[in-house]
């Protein structure tokens, strides 16, 4: 377990009060700009579910990717889970948007000194890569993206099936190891939420399996651990699907208005766990209604994804005309 230490005044009570009521997740969020339409939208949308939650999402006009952030505030310190797809501050400036949330919850909660924890739910780099933009950055542990970091930051001594804590002063996260899309995947419940937080293991899109093994052994200890913690939702790091049950997005779209919500339900979770198992020994693409599986390397599914992209480009291009 990793402890906060500090002494604060004014201690919230992340526990008697949890789970909280009042927070939300009813958003519109920003789903790119339809090309050379003259519009904009900025580049990070922040929601704040609860006064000490925020989700943020990176642009489509960014970064096709447009990968979720989230943080989370506690007594002590907050904790940042993921920095984006992109390490240009100009770009996408994910310090400063964090730096100025940080700052208007300590206008509310002051402190005389308030720490920062970046984690990621994995080491991709469409997760990771603004990591260099808290480099200095005082009172702030960037956490490495390899296993071995992820293990000793955490205090993981039986890696993944361990359930560890990082306390934020009276918040208390429960992480567990979640490999299968990427060795060193975690997820995080959040019993002050009850969102359950789980990188590019489970979302609304095309779930990326390198180990199939251990992508369902994952899934079966995230089931088990939802239903006995009560999670609310489950939250991913990217919507790919179109609200046409099994209908995804062409890769690399940068234009998505008809995407569900970014929140799952856990028998949605189920529903991934139970289909993996199905595909378990079929590599490929295999689709259903909210997600689709690619199950290991495959060049047929690869060239698939590739050849629909360039037919939505020509498409847009030959509207445009």
């Amino acid at each position: 377990m990793w402890v906060a230490t500090d002494s604060q005044p004014d201690q919230i009570d992340f526990v008697t009060n949890a789970p909280i009521a009042s927070g939300s997740l009813d958003v519109r969020w920003h789903h790119g700009v339809l090309p050379r339409s003259g519009s904009s939208e900025p580049q990070i949308q922040v929601h704040r579910v609860d006064e000490h939650t925020v989700v943020l999402r990176q642009s489509k006009t960014v970064s096709y990717e447009a990968p979720f952030l989230y943080l989370f505030f506690g007594n002590v310190r907050a904790v940042l889970l993921d920095t984006g797809a992109t390490d240009d501050p100009a770009r996408c400036p994910v310090r400063e948007t964090v730096d100025d949330l940080i700052k208007t919850w300590l206008s509310r909660h002051p402190r005389t000194a308030y720490g920062l924890v970046v984690a990621h739910t994995h080491g991709h780099r469409d997760h990771v890569a603004g990591d260099a933009q808290f480099v200095g950055r005082p009172r702030t542990t960037v956490v490495g993206k390899d296993l071995p970091s992820v293990r000793s930051f955490f205090g993981f001594r039986a890696w993944p099936d361990q359930v560890v804590q990082l306390d934020l002063g009276g918040r208390v996260l429960e992480i567990t190891g979640t490999p299968g899309h990427h060795d060193s995947s975690i997820s995080i419940f959040d019993p002050w939420t009850e969102f359950l937080l789980t990188g590019d293991t489970v979302y609304p899109g095309r779930l990326y399996v390198q180990d199939m093994s251990a992508f369902t052994d994952s899934l079966d200890r995230l089931t088990r651990l939802a239903e006995s913690r009560g999670a609310r939702h489950v939250l991913g790091a990217h919507i790919e699907m179109t609200r046409t049950p099994g209908r995804d997005y062409p890769l690399g779209t940068t234009y998505q208005p008809k995407e569900p919500a970014l929140q799952m339900t856990v028998d949605q979770m189920r529903a991934v766990r139970d289909a993996a198992k199905s595909v378990a020994d079929l590599p490929g693409a295999h689709t259903f209604d909210d997600f689709i599986i690619f199950n290991g390397p495959s060049r047929a599914a690869v060239a698939q994804q590739v050849t629909r992209s360039m037919w939505a480009r020509l498409r847009r291009a030959t509207t445009r005309r």
